[in-house]
């Protein structure tokens, strides 16, 4: 009979010390935190972390992840700016467009996979804004010691303070994985759908910026703005579908020369759309229209099969061939017709690619490259992936790398169809491919410093490009820079100890060469965090209490559209050089971390200069609540 006496054990601080004597079927140990696993690839995976620390601080937030060079907009579940620019990605096909609603939208890299002794669950909660609340969900547990599943929801709700900024979001997934007990045949595979609406209203109008930067009484209730609009709402949903297996035909302990030999079969199939509707054309914001009723609907079908060979020697090394199947339908239900010619509706292809890995470890050197290639006329597309580690000591530990890209544009600046008359393109046939060439370089240590810096240079670089504004109307249009620009940034971190005290710094510098101001980015983003921790009430209880300043520089800060939802290069309005302080006390209590956070504190005393985008201020003074509890049955 399973027992549920709590034990402790020493795991060198790596996670919680709490253990659990229930195990499930197959597990022979007694059921200890380190055996809680989650991994993308059995060969990496890492235990599940309950300890508190500043980085769960920055964490907790909507996306649960560290947005460090990201600007929230005012509402929870709304965009984010982008503060740094990431110019390289492993894709040799477009995306599909409205990339500002997919910091929440979760990408096959997403999804973890687990292995437990016992069945966990984890509850996160946090407060929103006004009439709302975020709930994350997750359950999972191993049946046997060869099977897994989970399941989770991430539900949002919330009203926001200003007019027609409402959030409601849902993210489901359900993961599997299987293994046979002599391990020869492996298998995973997930389901996830989402749905992320949210209310738009184009902003303040123009004439009430000043009613906001000077802080005028009246307008301190938020929600006495009028917006631009209070009619719109776009929404993107979308499934996936995955399933990975392999069989090994030859194991390292079935040869005596050390070989290994998989064969593995991937599926992936995802239908998705984003949806832009308005009650009434806002032809003073959007320009004129074909209709009064608004109602702009993309779909983008995308299904990918790989079959492939795994090959593992001690010599050799690690390497991974495969041959891949892509099939690509997206576009609307509609031909687009002017008195210059015709918008179509589709593009559509199918091709078939190449991919392969290869890894080998050497006397401390690990070694790691990647690549594929797409063989195909219209979506040429290749990418090269190359890094080199090096663990020079205990503390330090150095990587460089290489990375090669070349693709297509995401798909919505190679076709729009809408019904605002400037919101409609075909430039499939017209644009060139986007080059990206990086250089790459990381050091780690906790001793000195953790450094990070990146070199791009980009050709054909793609952009939403703001042509010009004629009374108040924004025509913005898709655009490629036919000269290279390179692109640099470098991220250092450090945090300093004095007894129960530390300081925690993070500062990144960027800077853009280009003879046109075509990606712009602030030249310095900076979080340093003064805290004090400790155990309390015989150990207890862990406390964290401090304050986080945020700052990043003056600069022509991108610009938001609502229909495409997307952002926008702009170089009229500079936005930036306002602090932003937030106050946090945290605790840990058994399995329990709670989270209370005074947001933007400082907001009322040192000036209402600070916006997300132009036009769209960005949060004021508030007090947020939440805590995340995981439960080992």
């Amino acid at each position: 009979m399973a027992q549920n006496k709590l034990i402790k054990t020493n795991l060198d601080n790596r996670s919680d010390t709490t253990s659990l004597t229930n195990k499930a079927s197959g597990f022979k140990e007694l059921a200890t935190i380190d055996m809680y696993l989650q991994f993308r690839d059995l060969t990496d995976s890492i235990q599940v972390d309950t300890t508190l620390t500043i980085k769960k601080d920055y964490k907790f937030n909507y996306l649960q992840t560290d947005n460090f060079n990201l600007m929230p907009f005012a509402n929870i579940g709304q965009t984010y700016n982008t503060l740094s620019f990431d110019s390289w990605d492993k894709n040799t096909a477009p995306l599909f467009g409205a990339r500002a609603r997919h910091f929440n939208y979760l990408e096959h890299d997403d999804i973890m996979f687990y292995e437990v002794p016992t069945p966990w669950t984890r509850l996160t909660y946090k407060t929103a804004f006004e009439q709302g609340q975020l709930l994350d969900a997750f359950f999972t547990v191993n049946l046997s010691r060869q099977f897994n599943f989970s399941i989770a929801y991430k539900g949002l709700r919330s009203l926001g303070n200003y007019q027609n900024a409402l959030t409601s979001s849902g993210n489901f997934r359900f993961t599997s994985n299987y293994k046979s007990k002599n391990k020869k045949y492996l298998a995973k595979g997930y389901v996830v759908m989402q749905d992320l609406l949210n209310e738009e209203n184009g902003g303040l109008e123009t004439e009430d910026l000043d009613n906001f930067s000077m802080g005028n009484e009246e307008f301190l209730d938020r929600s006495v703005f009028d917006p631009a609009f209070q009619d719109a709402e776009n929404i993107l949903e979308g499934k996936h579908f995955y399933f990975e297996h392999s069989y090994a035909l030859l194991n390292r302990r079935d040869s005596l020369s050390n070989n290994s030999i998989t064969l593995f079969n991937k599926i992936s199939l995802e239908d998705k759309y984003y949806q832009y509707s308005q009650t009434t054309s806002a032809v003073d914001f959007f320009g004129e229209a074909f209709t009064t009723d608004i109602n702009d609907k993309v779909k983008l079908e995308n299904f990918n099969t790989a079959l492939g060979v795994q090959y593992s020697n001690d010599i050799i090394g690690e390497l991974e061939l495969a041959v891949n199947y892509t099939d690509i339908n997206y576009g609307y239900n509609s031909v687009v017709l002017f008195p210059s010619g015709a918008i179509t509706n589709r593009i559509q292809s199918n091709f078939l690619g190449l991919e392969g890995s290869y890894s080998k470890t050497y006397k401390g050197f690990n070694i790691k490259g990647s690549g594929g290639l797409n063989l195909s006329d219209t979506f040429v597309g290749s990418y090269l992936d190359g890094s080199i580690n090096l663990k020079l000591n205990e503390d330090i530990d150095i990587s460089g790398g290489i990375s090669i890209n070349s693709r297509l544009a995401n798909y919505n600046y190679l076709l729009y169809q809408s019904d605002y008359i400037n919101y409609n393109w075909y430039n499939l046939d017209s644009f060139k491919n986007v080059n990206t060439q990086q250089l790459k370089f990381k050091i780690e240590s906790k001793k000195w410093l953790n450094a990070y810096a990146d070199l791009s240079n980009i050709d054909n670089y793609t952009y939403f490009n703001l042509k010009e504004t004629i009374d108040g109307v924004n025509t913005i249009e898709p655009k490629q820079y036919n000269e290279p620009l390179q692109y640099f940034r470098l991220k250092l971190q450090r945090e300093f100890k004095l007894g129960n005290f530390a300081l925690d710094n993070t500062v990144m510098y960027q800077n853009v060469v280009s003879d046109e101001d075509v990606l712009n980015v602030p030249a310095i983003i900076s979080r340093n965090t003064l805290y004090y921790s400790n155990q309390l009430f015989k150990k207890s209880m862990t406390f964290q209490t401090g304050i986080t300043f945020n700052y990043f520089s003056e600069y022509n800060m991108n610009g938001y559209d609502p229909l495409l939802a997307e952002f926008y290069t702009q170089n009229e309005t500079k936005l930036g050089g306002f602090p932003r302080l937030d106050f946090f006390i945290n605790a840990k209590v058994r399995q329990t971390r709670i989270f209370f956070k005074v947001e933007h504190f400082n907001s009322s005393f040192t000036g209402y200069d600070y916006f997300s985008a132009p036009n769209n201020p960005y949060r004021d003074f508030t007090i947020r609540f939440g805590l995340v509890w995981d439960f080992f049955l």
